[in-house]
């Protein structure tokens, strides 16, 4: 009876096996896909929207953390839809809001499966490295005009790899690139070699798309990462090992930065970008005005104004994240939004320095998120795929800390009277 029971479990468990490598392996080519956003819709919404709909339909739960995160992300897409009320002309706003919806999903998607598995966070991040390193060398190609055609991998000369903007492609990279970080400043120094070439290739990806964005949030992502981590290491020599690799690895990105500055196509480029103000900012009607006005316009109107509204008047988007939920999503809409975004900078910042599995990926994905709150203050962050998946990242960790607690207080005997 034992052996035929053996014989009849082994068949299921091989199945079972087969089943979670297909799942992990449509989760990671999914992820994959974000780094090739060429036309719209990309086969990024194809696949994911497929596996979403798989994904849940073979049993896939939401717990009640993830539940908030999506409550949250549903009220602030039903607000943005009361604006199509409101608009003269509306064309357009239904693929918007399609496009709004389908990544509110994914971020829901991501701290599910995460949540329910959390060893997928290796396969995640593994494909977007392996993504962000392609696309990136897409992107340097593409700036020195490497190959007949290379051309379409930049826009204004700048870099964009496989992307529509170099202002989305830059910041695409960051996470990845600390990742990277992340691995040589814990992992073997054989493995160190490998690592800055990875993040070399990022590093230069970034500093080619000319995205001031993307270079404040690399800045900024590498040496909040650093802090955490000297916060996290008890050790001196642990912590002194961070901060020699660390600088060493700094060394190295100025002097490569200085090689770079050599070339006279890249220099002028540069010194035109590096101003903190550009004449499009400050100027009449620029930047910081147009969010001026913007404000002013979004305040009397609660349900919104609709996608591209504020652009049609002024031939400029909002290019500030925080306008943009305003004037797209309406008053409602914005408010959620910044309930969602700080909220969840509170209970990732809560947790983030717990000894658990998942802990470095909850570290970058706050930075990430941290990051990215920053720098829309300067451009709109609403449809980027990596800022949702970061976002779902964060959740799911958050998630996973809520239930680990839930079981070890279930596990705690209680005391004797």
């Amino acid at each position: 009876m034992t052996t035929l029971a053996a014989h009849e479990t082994r068949p299921f468990n091989v199945q079972l096996a087969v089943v979670a490598l297909v799942a992990n392996g449509m989760l990671a080519f999914g992820v994959f896909l974000s780094g090739f956003v060429m036309s719209e819709p990309a086969p990024y919404e194809l696949m994911m929207v497929a596996q979403i709909g798989l994904w849940f339909l073979f049993g896939l739960r939401i717990s009640r953390t993830v539940a908030m995160l999506m409550a949250m992300l549903l009220i602030f897409n039903i607000s943005g839809l009361f604006s199509i009320f409101v608009m003269k002309d509306s064309s357009g706003a239904g693929m918007y809001y399609a496009v709004s919806i389908f990544l509110a999903l994914t971020a829901v998607f991501f701290a599910a499966v995460i949540e329910n598995d959390h060893r997928r966070l290796k396969i995640i991040f593994h494909a977007w490295v392996a993504a962000a390193i392609i696309t990136a060398t897409l992107g340097i190609l593409g700036y020195f005009d490497a190959f007949p055609g290379a051309h379409v991998f930049t826009r204004y000369n700048r870099a964009m790899g496989a992307f529509q903007d170099p202002n989305v492609f830059g910041p695409y990279l960051v996470g990845p690139l600390l990742y990277l970080l992340y691995r040589m400043l814990t992992g073997p120094v054989i493995r160190t070699p490998l690592l800055i070439l990875g993040m070399l290739v990022l590093a230069i990806g970034i500093f080619l798309s000319f995205s001031r964005a993307a270079w404040g949030l690399l800045l900024f992502g590498a040496i909040a990462l650093i802090v955490l981590m000297l916060l996290k290491e008890r050790t001196t020599a642990f912590r002194l090992k961070i901060l020699v690799i660390s600088i060493c690895a700094g060394v190295a990105l100025v002097l490569a930065l200085a090689i770079a500055l050599q070339i006279p196509q890249i220099a002028d480029l540069f010194s035109n970008r590096a101003k903190l103000v550009q004449d499009y900012d400050g100027a009449r009607l620029g930047r910081f005005e147009r969010h001026k006005i913007g404000f002013l316009m979004a305040m009397e109107r609660p349900l919104g104004m609709g996608p591209m509204a504020l652009g049609k008047i002024f031939g400029e988007d909002e290019h500030n994240i925080w306008l943009k939920t305003l004037t797209t999503y309406g008053w409602v809409g914005a408010v959620t939004y910044q309930i969602m975004i700080w909220s969840s900078l509170w209970m990732g910042f809560r947790y983030m320095l717990r000894e658990r599995p998942w802990q470095p990926f909850l570290m970058i994905a706050w930075v990430l998120i941290l990051g990215h709150a920053m720098i829309g203050n300067v451009i709109d962050t609403d449809h980027w795929r990596h800022f949702y998946l970061s976002l779902g990242i964060l959740w799911a960790c958050v998630a996973l800390e809520n239930r680990y607690q839930r079981n070890t207080t279930a596990a705690t005997p209680p005391l004797q009277a």
